[in-house]
């Protein structure tokens, strides 16, 4: 088969559509023939060589793909060759076949292209596990998002609206913020031009946001707890700030507020299975039903990966960018 490499850590050029060994799959795993990935920050991350994959997992970077089941490996059950499947990965997404743990598979929504199903898994398993499950997000309450017009932002927006929340949000320009308000973003804050903890405190009269979901970390830390309500719960998801903040404890206290900070590609199988089986039961009725749609700028061949990678970096795009494989020769 043929993958995207990192022979050398670098720019996006770095990047080698190159032919590679196929992949087996073992106890309790399936093959997927990709149809398609998507590029995410991590990936990024992994060509520069700041994030290695967790120890067993493929080399080559993609956190999610969308595809048909190629093989069962021993032990698994409920599925069958020839499944539309996406999955969320811990690596080989950029590839035209990658094994996957059974526990990681989401069957293609219904009415959902195969294609598109390849925006999902990794922006569902982040916003549900992180909004829901750890911050418990419930209706009536504010939530803010940082970077709202991101494939995180924008799969955020749509779930926080569609369990009854107000939602604000963070973006960069004109542009950015009049797409998170058609995804249902009631308050919109120009980074580049506004407060945002003023901005939100005037929207919210004073309360702030009783949940943060961020992907900036330490340059945003002392102004995240501001912003938050009394009781609120700040989720940090990235570190596209810096990784060292110093944290108010007062201010903390005051509040009875919580900090969190989790990442999803190193949990634990059983773990992982448990994020997708709530994906699975409580995102998957909305996006059969439309009220949640995946939002997806682009798709590039995946050969052409780097693109997506310079895409990214600018943080030009809306939702997110999907990598298709190429037909075969």
């Amino acid at each position: 088969m043929h993958a995207i490499t990192i022979p050398e850590p670098g720019g996006p050029e770095a990047l080698v559509w190159a032919e590679v060994p196929d992949p087996v799959p073992g106890d309790g795993e399936v093959l997927v023939d990709v149809v398609a990935g998507a590029v995410n920050r991590a990936d990024v991350l992994q060509r520069q060589g700041f994030y290695n994959p967790p120890p067993g997992a493929s080399p080559y970077p993609g956190l999610e793909c969308a595809g048909r089941i190629a093989a069962l490996g021993p032990g698994v059950t409920g599925w069958s060759v020839g499944d539309e499947v996406c999955a969320l990965l811990a690596g080989g997404g950029y590839a035209e076949k990658v094994a996957v743990p059974a526990g990681q598979l989401l069957p293609v929504p219904e009415g959902l292209d195969l294609e598109l199903a390849a925006a999902l898994p990794e922006v569902t398993a982040t916003v549900w596990s992180n909004v829901f499950m750890v911050a418990h997000l419930r209706p009536a309450e504010t939530l803010l998002v940082h970077g709202g017009s991101s494939g995180i932002g924008t799969m955020a927006i749509q779930l926080a609206k569609a369990v009854g929340a107000r939602v604000a949000v963070t973006a960069g320009g004109p542009e950015k913020l009049a797409r998170c308000a058609e995804l249902g973003a009631d308050i919109l804050i120009d980074y580049r031009e506004q407060d945002f903890v003023e901005e939100l405190r005037k929207a919210t009269d004073g309360a702030g946001a009783d949940v943060i979901l961020d992907i900036i970390g330490a340059k945003y830390l002392d102004r995240n707890v501001q912003a938050l309500a009394v009781n609120g719960r700040l989720a940090v998801i990235g570190l596209q700030g810096g990784a060292k903040g110093e944290l108010n404890l007062g201010a903390l206290l005051t509040k009875r507020a919580a900090v969190t900070a989790t990442s999803l590609r190193g949990r634990p199988l059983a773990e992982k299975a448990a994020i997708v089986a709530a994906v699975r039961e409580h995102v998957w009725p909305l996006i059969a039903d439309g009220v949640v749609k995946p939002v997806v700028d682009r798709t590039l061949p995946m050969p052409d990966a780097a693109e997506g990678h310079r895409l990214m970096e600018s943080s030009t795009h809306i939702g997110k960018v999907l990598l298709r494989v190429p037909p075969a020769a």
